[in-house]
């Protein structure tokens, strides 16, 4: 089989958050190698997954823009969108976090307007 990478692949065992469905939805997964272009994961449901995610490695603070390459028997690859790494802007948790208290601060507005119509 050709080996059509570019770079040289670091074997590796970080953990990482990939994102999709415009960070509405969420799975965690195992980096087992990387290179400059990309990386191979190890996951629990590739088949989930839309092909343009956010792959966020919390260990080290990077955040990509990947494209899936391809996927079979629980793994993907994907290529990194960017070429060059991009400090994380806000951490998975925090954007999670703060999805969570905006739904529940509509949810108490709305309930305020219910009772001030009621008065």
């Amino acid at each position: 089989m050709l080996d059509r990478r570019k770079s040289f692949r670091s074997r590796v065992y970080y953990g990482a958050r990939i994102t999709f469905n415009e960070r509405r939805s969420t799975m965690d997964c195992l980096i087992r190698n990387v290179s400059e272009q990309g990386v191979r994961v190890e996951l629990d449901n590739a088949d989930v997954i839309s092909d343009e995610v956010d792959l966020v490695i919390n260990r080290k603070g990077l955040a990509y823009r990947a494209r899936m390459i391809w996927r079979r028997n629980g793994q993907a690859g994907f290529a990194f969108r960017n070429n060059r790494h991009v400090p994380t802007p806000m951490t998975l948790d925090w954007a999670l976090q703060l999805r969570a208290v905006e739904r529940a601060n509509k949810t108490l507005l709305q309930k305020l307007g219910q009772l001030s119509d009621r008065f």
